[in-house]
């Protein structure tokens, strides 16, 4: 890999000019004209329900959805990179236009399906042309029936637009003006967020404190936006006669019910292992009980900075231990500045990795600052980016695969990098704090986003009955995390219903429990890479290519013989994390 990477990606590759780019208002152009002429299609469809006809609408229907795919990434990076670009605003309108002219003509062409008789319709996917798709074409069929008529839910889609689509962006405006004062400069609140994993307890304490009263500021601001996130999504539910705020997340991760009751059962029962883990934790800090703040917090003074150039060489040399492919994209990835890592203010917080469906590219944001965390955090994005790259050449209707399958291809790329790092510890100072780090994912994984699941739950049921308040957010918060966490803190987050942005994507709601899931699916995953170490790589290959066109619960059981609706697999796998927690506690013993 080239010397002295560069920490910027380069989004002139995608499109010159940033977000003034001539280049891209054109194409935003070209992408409506295919939209239109996707409803064209649509249209002749409808009026004979022939099978070219179909046929032509399924082409129409991939062309519009790389464009649009196209346009979304593009406008969710200038908006990452810089969030005083005010340009960005009308380019944020302008797409949100456009994603709702094609919704509206995927639910006309949706409710079409439910009008072929069922004989007709099971000939058709057998159609040479259609039988690689069946899948996904059967799921439009399938969830038109479950939604309001046709014209109901075309207006459901207008208003959307400035309702709720409007107060997901009125969030986004709030943080962008948010900053907060540290050491004599003013920082954005990602920046301020990498003090939590400060080693000096009170530099953590004090950004705790700055980071909560940055929050609490625009609490009520916050807390009507979440609200009217709410209100819009359960006034829908009662309209289509849902009767579970589940069933929206749970039909776009694909996934049942039964299989996340049974993932929690499985955690729930597991917790008290983590007791233990704490108490030493806090021994090892010097502190009576641990804070929340100290949940990410170093144990060692002295933690060295992991330089980025030196995080980049690591995450290729163990990703090509198991998958030389996998080791060859992530260094087309950063040789070719498809990374954006900076450590800079004006950045919005948080990580992401988004596609570029028509220039075969990818993208990578998040804000580097040298720690074990950033490490695995820029490991996790280049397995996102790994499975888009496995998938480039299929079907763009069989790329669409759901968020609890990607997080699986993120956390497994940890899972290498942080397994590998421990055994090659050079001290037993280095071991302990690379052991801690895995664990420190595992209490992520089951408590934080457990915190987030139970929380998102009861306010629902909350909001049924009316509006709910900054201070009873703040309660339902901290009761979330205290049960999560089976209460062994000794200060919780209450404002973190406002500081997470999850809450408040209106892409799909309950943006937690598909973390758990990808963790524990990729633990799977990982068994057998450390069994069959070569075959893993076509093994991996085979089964991320699976994961746009069939449930998690078959994807499971066909390429690891696994049934996830029972507890046997979830504990398989959550005993690959008490084995950690066994080694710190041996490794620590005399410290």
């Amino acid at each position: 890999m080239k010397q002295d990477l560069k920490q910027t990606w380069d989004l002139e590759q995608i499109f010159q000019g940033g977000s003034s780019s001539t280049l891209f208002q054109s194409f935003i152009k070209e992408g409506e004209a295919k939209i239109v002429a996707f409803s064209e299609k649509v249209n002749y469809f409808n009026e004979g329900k022939q099978l070219a006809a179909f046929k032509a609408v399924i082409n129409a229907l991939k062309e519009s959805g790389i464009f649009l795919g196209e346009i979304s990434s593009f406008i969710s990076c200038l908006s990452a990179q810089d969030v005083t670009d005010k340009h960005v605003k009308e380019l944020i309108a302008k797409k949100n236009r456009l994603s709702a002219a094609f919704k509206n003509e995927m639910n006309y062409f949706s409710f079409s399906l439910t009008k072929i008789p069922d004989q007709e319709w099971a000939e058709w996917l057998a159609d040479s042309y259609l039988v690689d798709v069946h899948f996904v074409l059967a799921e439009y069929r399938q969830e038109a029936k479950e939604k309001l008529s046709e014209a109901e839910e075309s207006i459901i889609t207008d208003l959307s637009i400035d309702g709720y689509h409007g107060w997901g962006e009125m969030y986004d405006t709030i943080v962008a003006g948010m900053e907060i004062e540290w050491e004599g400069e003013l920082q954005s609140v990602g920046q301020i967020a990498n003090q939590l994993n400060n080693p000096d307890r009170t530099l953590r304490k004090r950004a705790f404190e700055k980071y909560d009263q940055a929050w609490q500021k625009h609490a009520d601001l916050f807390a009507d936006t979440l609200n009217h996130l709410a209100g819009f999504r359960l006034q829908m539910y009662k309209h289509r006669n849902w009767q579970s705020v589940l069933k929206e997340p749970l039909t776009y991760n694909r996934m049942s019910e039964r299989t996340l009751a049974s993932m929690w059962q499985t955690i729930i029962k597991n917790k008290s292992a983590f007791h233990d883990y704490f108490d030493r934790k806090a021994k090892l800090l010097g502190i009576a009980k641990l804070s929340w703040y100290d949940l990410d917090a170093p144990i060692f003074q002295d933690t060295k900075v992991i330089g980025y150039q030196q995080a980049a060489e690591n995450i290729v040399e163990q990703f090509g231990k198991i998958s030389p492919k996998m080791a060859d994209y992530a260094v087309k990835a950063f040789e070719n500045n498809w990374i954006e890592a900076e450590d800079r203010s004006g950045k919005r917080p948080g990580g992401f990795c988004t596609s570029f469906p028509k220039s075969k590219q990818t993208r990578i944001f998040m804000t580097y600052s040298g720690s074990a965390s950033n490490v695995a955090t820029l490991a996790h994005e280049l397995g996102h980016g790994y499975h888009q790259y496995v998938l480039d050449d299929l079907d763009p209707l069989n790329q669409n695969y759901a968020m609890n399958v990607a997080e699986t291809a993120s956390t497994l790329a940890e899972l290498i990098v942080a397994d590998s790092a421990v055994k090659q510890a050079k001290s037993l100072e280095e071991q302990i704090s690379l052991v801690e780090d895995k664990i420190q994912r595992s209490v992520a994984f089951f408590m934080n986003i457990h915190a987030r699941f139970l929380f998102e739950t009861r306010f629902y049921e909350l909001r049924k009955v009316g509006y709910v308040s900054a201070g009873q957010l703040n309660q339902l918060m901290e009761e979330a995390q205290r049960e999560a966490y089976d209460d062994q803190l000794d200060q919780y987050d209450p404002s973190f219903w406002a500081s997470k942005l999850h809450f408040y994507i209106t892409d799909v709601p309950f943006y937690n429990f598909p973390y758990t899931f990808g963790y524990l699916f990729s633990l799977g995953i990982y068994a057998f890479a450390k069994k069959e170490p070569a075959q893993f790589e076509s093994f991996y290959d085979c089964l991320l290519r699976d994961t746009g066109k069939m449930t998690v619960e078959d994807l499971a059981q066909k390429h690891l013989s696994v049934d996830l609706s029972t507890e046997s697999f979830w504990q398989g796998a959550i005993d690959l994390c008490t084995e950690d927690i066994n080694l710190f506690l041996t490794l620590t013993k005399s410290q």
